[in-house]
């Protein structure tokens, strides 16, 4: 898959989702730049630490990832683009197959 950075058209969806850099304290890293730099890990499956030094430091990358994912920032993304999606007629839920398998996973059996 080939990794393209965020449009200003998505970024302008994207940022106002975003948490609000602190008031006091040191503000975060480019969000902007960062973000790119998760995506373009996750797109290329490289290592952290192989990201690309445009992107800022790999660990701040991998903590944001990491912190917004237990906020919950991430899933209100995904939501309000699946809304979109929706409203723009370009996703269609209608009709779906769901393809699943189980195997029982049996503990502590005596043989």
């Amino acid at each position: 898959m080939r990794f393209e950075e965020l449009s200003d058209e998505q970024w302008e969806f994207i940022e106002p989702l975003l948490p609000p850099q602190p008031r006091t304290g040191r503000h975060r890293a480019d969000d902007r730049r960062t973000i790119n730099g998760i995506i373009y890990v996750l797109i290329t499956g490289c290592k952290w630490e192989d990201m690309p030094k445009k992107y800022g430091a790999p660990v701040t990358a991998w903590r944001r990832l990491k912190r917004w994912q237990e906020e919950g920032i991430w899933q209100d993304l995904m939501s309000r683009l699946q809304e979109r999606a929706y409203q723009e007629e370009k996703l269609n839920l209608d009709k779906a197959i769901i393809d699943s398998s189980t195997i029982a996973a049996k503990k502590g059996v005596r043989q």
